[in-house]
């Protein structure tokens, strides 16, 4: 059986695998450095130790599973204390907590989220810090 036109079929099929795994060969080597987030903000500043509700590590893991968590027992449980691993009590409330401190969303929240290509829906409900609610 003869092939009519192989060579342009196979031309055809290499170009096709070329597009369809440029995604994963474009970028290879490169490194993309991670973002610097602010912490220099007045509440931050004015904290004897600068801690966090826990520790840098776990929330960098874990804050977005902490912030489901309330959600979850706040609305639908009620319950609005969090009690960290050393003991310390803290409201449960995005804005009132976590905004409180890292009141530059956009120097903090948004640099590595988008890094990370994070589109979080927390502000479709909360309102961002010193924007005015329309």
């Amino acid at each position: 059986m003869k092939l009519y036109n192989g060579g342009i079929i196979i031309t055809g099929i290499v170009i096709f695998a070329l597009l369809i795994t440029f995604p994963f060969w474009w970028g290879k080597g490169e490194k993309n450095p991670a973002p610097v987030l602010s912490v220099d903000t007045p509440a931050i500043n004015q904290l004897p130790d600068k801690r966090c509700l826990e520790d840098a590590s776990f929330m960098r893991k874990n804050h977005m599973k902490l912030l489901n968590t309330w959600r979850e027992g706040a609305v639908r449980e009620g319950q609005r204390l969090y009690t960290a691993t050393d003991g310390r009590s803290f409201e449960v409330s995005l804005t009132g907590t976590c905004l409180h401190c890292h009141s530059n969303k956009d120097q903090f929240c948004d640099r590595c989220h988008n890094y990370m290509g994070a589109k979080p829906n927390c502000f479709s409900c909360h309102i961002i810090p010193g924007e005015v609610n329309k």
